[in-house]
This record gives C-alpha cells, structure tokens and sequence, in this order.
C-alpha cells in the first residue's frame, strides 16, 4: 500500500504515469537476490481482481457516448482479435515450427486484445472523450472474444487437431458466450440497481455496490458465458439507470468508495506484473536461444500486431467517415419527410364534418386518429433528433488520421496479456517461451508506448478534451431544466417566500432564483427572467461558492424582488419541511428531464453530468439540512 501511495505522490512530479512507475518497481523488487520467483495465481486476477476493474469502468462510462461507439467498439473487439491472433499464430508457427498453429493462435489471442485497465495512462495524456470512449468500450469487450479464441485453441492443440480452429464455430462460440454473458449481466444490473433503491444506508448500498460483479461474473462462468462481460455489461446497466433510482448521498458515497479500490487493485495489477517477471526469465533462460530469441520473437510479434492493428483502424475510420455520411443523407430525408407529414397533419385537422360525414366517420373517430398519427410523428420526430444529436457529436469529436494514430497507439497489452498467457496449458510446446513473449510485449507496450505517447500527441495533435461548455448548450440545457420546473409547487411556493427564509430552511440560492424565474409569466418581464436564468445556469454548471444567505434575499437586477413576508407569516403558510420537499420535488423533475435528454443525446456528456453533479449536491444538503432539524 506504501509503495503504491508513494508512487501516486511521484508520479505528477516526474512527468510519467503511476502504472508504469508501479511496473518498474515491481521489476526492481522481483529481480532483487533476496527475493526469489513469485508466482500469482492467474485465475485470481481473472476471477478476482479484473470483474471489479472492468464493472467499475463501465460504471463511469456515459452510456450515450458508448452506445454511438458501439459500432467500432465492436469492430476492434471481435474482428481485429481474430485477424490478430491468426495472424501471430501462422507468423510464430513460422518462425518456431515446434509450436504448432493451434498454440501460435492461443498465444495471439493472448496478445490481441488491449487493456481496459491500460487505457488508464492514455487517459492522463487529455486526447478528446471520443478517443477514451473507443479504447475504453475496446478493452472491456475484447477480453471475451480473446479468452474464448484462447479455449478452443488449446482444446485443439491438445487434441492436435488444427480443424478445431473453424472460423465459423469460433464465430459462434464467442457470440454464444457474448449472449450468455449479456443476459446474466442485464439482470444483475437491473435487479441490482432496484435492491439498491431500497437501501438507505449509504455503506451498505456499497458493499453491495461491490458484490455486483461476482454475482454477475460467477454464474455467467458456470454456464459458459464471458463473466468479465457479464460484468461489465451490468456495469453499464447501473451507469444507466442508477441516476434515476439510486439517492445522490448512496451514489457520492459509493462513488468515492470505488475510487479508492479501483485505485488499489488497477495499481497491485501494475506491481504484480513486475514481481512475476523475474520467474517467467528464469525458466526462459534455460532454453536454447533463451532470452535473445524470445526478446526477438517478441519485437517481430509485437511489431505485427501493431501494423494489423493500424491497418485494421485505418479501414474501420474510413467505413465509419462512409456510414456517417450516410447517415446524414437518411438524416436530412428524414427530416424533409417529416415536414411533409405535418403539413398533411394540419390539413388533416381542418377536415370540415361534411366530409367526415361522407366518408362515414365520427369526429370523435377522425380525432383519435388523428391523436395516433401525431403519437407516431413526435416517436419519428424524437428518433431522427437522436440522429441529428448523434451526427453533431460525430462532427465535433471527429476521428479522422490524427485520432486513428493516437488510438492505434494507445491501445496497450497489459496484465490481461500476462495473466491470460499463465492460464496456457502445462502441455503447450515451449510453454516457457510464450509466457515470456507476452510478458516482453506487455511490459514493452506500457513502457515504450506509455512513454511516447505524449510525443505522439504534441506531434499529430489530434482532437483533446475540453470542459468548456458551449453558450448555445448552456441555454438549451437552461430551456430543460427551467420547463422541468414549471409544473412543479416548488415555482409557485418560492415566489411566496423571500430569499433569506428560503436559505434557512436548506434550499439553496440556486433552486431560489429557479423557482423566482419560472413563477414569473409577465411577458413584459422576460429580459429580466432571461438574466436570472443565466446566473442560474453558471449556478448550476459551476462549483461556485456559494454567497452568504443575505445576497439570496438581494433585488435582482432590475429591482424586482422576492415577496417580503415576514417569518410568522411564511410559517403559517409553509413549514420549513415543506419547503424542503417542494425542492426536492424540483430536483428530481430536473434530474428526470436531464435523463431524457441523455437517453435524446441532447447534450454532451461532459454537460450532462456537470448538471446532475450539481443536482446531486443540492439534494444531499437538503437531505441532510432535514436530518438535522429531526
């Protein structure tokens, strides 16, 4: 734990990311004379330390953003494995004709597939969300296709059977183990997330929160599925739904709880995979040839992988340049067609009952058709405005040659590699040597690569992240949340109220000036409602702090006020409980319009979750303003 707190603290000041200081630590410490081999069970960082990782990094991931990647997250996870791990299997059956086809291909399976836990460094770098979100979906699915690949082909090294290795049957066990591992995963999400609604203690809605993915991963095992999948695909059910069911306090205290462990177990993978080193060499260095020729191997393998992996995404970016273009022509047809359908819809309303009576039709008829059709045009409506959201984020964040070689680049091996490559049978050819191929190429992609990526970055400059939020999605996020309020008690009860009374019953200057604005329905008034709903909106979207409870009470900018009732007289009308749930009420109907906005793809999820943060802490100091009257 020392070491790994120390590391952490380094880190930042030497310019280089923890993992790859944990790495060399962990290869200063294993090669040390007073230490000798150490061997990790690999099945325990399989089984034990990976579902946890994998279900917490699906947990943060903005489910909008990865279901518009799902297209090439799901390119990179199955096809590119596949075409890797052959690839190294016919290059290493080559070069070492000891090692027959079948275990060539277990070893490239092992090397195929990134590292979900190593995306961590290029995280660091600040390249656009776009490019995490594609690296991030890759390493939490590819996993399955690659542990799968790794099965049949040591069942068909044992049995020496090359045929065992039909693309087809492969193609079909991994989708059988994806659907397995699908199913179990959606009802441990779905159930999980509704027993966790029930839990009001917020530690043990977390030591649930953690038995999540074993109850996930376990079952989906026993019944042939991928239980990392399994896991992660219960992750992204709780990403989804937990906002909407889980209470904010339950949701900041799990979320600081799993920050914490997510840091000592992806750091203890990094350690680990250094201490193992030294006993993986040592019996490699026995053979003939010993270290040079696996250091050999693993430079003309890894290189391989590399050149299929830029070959592969270099396609993949030009497909997905194609179908996005596409997609905007169906976009702006769609668009045209539904413009046509309400001008047939206002015709269609003006539908005098002289016709009607010609055809034979009731108002009442024509009217609930009518009702029908709208219903159908507000569901098109809604979709193609997805569409439209969808093809604006794809503008914004493009992946053009810049981001490819930046996500050709960071795609990592890591103790996946190493952990999956201990799992090869006793049996394998030459096992010694393929252990120490995958701990050459993983240890030397997160150096090598964990160290030049920033290089890389400053050299190609793709697209990077921002926090900044733009003025035209500041008042469309400003437009949802203030027309989620209008039909709530809190915008009529606020406008009764003054400020300062409103402040000491734990309701914020925010929800004030909310509640003040959108009470207000004097046309004549809108410029002042507009200014107010501005401050409301840097309110909301930023940690401000917040002014004493006297500048609440404060004329606006006009000189229009809150009502001035004195305390006997705001009493009599609403107990300081009652305010209090009134403004929870708020918070919920705004949480609930933003969710819908998400599901809509209406914002960017860097706004989005400013937004609800900001919900989430209103609600906890309501809740807890309310257990300290009690």
């Amino acid at each position: 734990m020392l070491i790994i707190v120390a590391c952490q603290f380094i880190a930042p000041k030497v310019g280089v990311a923890s993992p790859l200081i944990l790495l060399v630590v962990g290869l200063a410490i294993g090669f040390l004379p007073q230490v000798g081999a150490i061997e990790v069970e690999p099945h325990l960082i399989l089984e034990i330390v990976l579902p946890p990782l994998l279900f917490s990094a699906a947990v943060r991931m903005p489910t909008m953003d990865f279901r518009r990647e799902m297209h090439a997250v799901a390119m990179l996870a199955i096809p590119l494995v596949f075409l890797s791990a052959f690839a190294v299997g016919f290059v290493i059956n080559w070069l070492v004709p000891a090692i027959s086809l079948p275990w060539g291909v277990a070893l490239g399976a092992v090397l195929s597939p990134t590292d979900a836990v190593a995306v961590s460094i290029a995280k660091r770098s600040g390249v656009s969300h776009r490019i995490i979100t594609v690296l991030e979906g890759e390493g939490l699915f590819n996993d399955a296709t690659s542990l799968v690949l790794l099965s049949a082909a040591m069942s068909a090294g044992l049995a020496a059977d090359e045929h065992a290795l039909n693309p087809g049957l492969l193609i079909g066990k991994v989708a059988i183990a994806l659907g397995i591992a699908a199913g179990i995963g959606w009802v441990v999400g779905e159930v999980g997330v509704r027993l966790r609604a029930l839990i009001k203690d917020p530690s043990a809605d977390t030591v649930f929160s953690f038995t999540m993915p074993f109850i996930a991963s376990v079952p989906a095992e026993h019944l042939g599925g991928s239980g990392l999948v399994a896991a992660v695909v219960a992750g992204l059910v709780v990403s989804s739904r937990r906002a909407a069911v889980i209470s904010a306090a339950n949701r900041r205290f799990s979320q600081q709880n799993w920050q914490t462990m997510t840091l000592v177990l992806e750091s203890g993978i990094f350690l680990t995979m250094g201490l193992q080193a030294f006993g993986i060499v040592e019996e490699t260095a026995a053979f003939s040839g010993g270290l040079a020729f696996a250091a050999f191997l693993a430079v003309i393998l890894g290189a391989l992988i590399m050149v299929m992996r830029a070959i592969f995404i270099a396609i993949m970016l030009a497909w997905l340049d194609h179908r996005r273009t596409h997609r905007q022509r169906r976009y702006e047809a769609e668009v045209a067609r539904i413009e046509r359908f309400e001008k047939r819809m206002h015709k269609a309303s003006e539908v005098d009952a002289d016709m009607l009576q010609a055809r034979d039709l009731s108002p009442e008829h024509w009217e609930n058709a009518l009702n029908h059709y709208r219903r159908r045009l507000k569901r098109r409506a809604r979709r193609n405005a997805m569409r439209g959201s969808d093809l604006d984020y794809f503008a914004n964040e493009p992946l053009g040659p810049r981001e490819g070689s930046v996500i050709v680049w960071a795609g990592m091996r890591g103790a996946i590699t190493l952990a999956a490559a201990q799992t090869i049978s006793t049996h394998a050819p030459m096992r010694a040597l393929l252990l120490t191929i995958a701990l050459f190429i993983a240890a030397g992609a997160l150096v090598i690569q964990g160290l030049t990526l920033p290089g890389l970055i400053r050299l190609v400059k793709p697209k990077m992240a921002t926090g900044d939020i733009s003025e035209e999605e500041r008042a469309k996020l400003l437009k949802v949340m203030g027309s989620a309020l209008v039909d709530t008690a809190l915008a009529q009860a606020i406008h009764e109220v003054d400020g300062q009374t409103l402040l000491s019953a734990g309701v914020s200057r925010t929800l004030s000036r909310i509640g003040h604005a959108v009470s207000v329905e004097d046309e004549a008034a809108s410029a002042r409602i507009a200014r107010t709903a501005d401050r409301i909106l840097t309110d909301i979207l930023q940690d401000g702090t917040p002014p004493d409870a006297a500048s609440a009470s404060e004329v606006d900018d006009d000189g229009h006020g809150t009502v001035d009732l004195s305390e006997e007289e705001v009493e009599r009308s609403f107990t300081r409980d009652q305010i209090r749930e009134l403004a929870l009420e708020a918070i919920h109907a705004q949480r609930d319009a933003l969710l819908q906005a998400r599901d809509e793809g209406i914002f960017s999820s860097a706004a989005l979750e400013g937004a609800l943060a900001r919900l989430d802490n209103e609600e906890i100091l309501l809740v807890s303003s309310r257990g300290v009257d009690n």
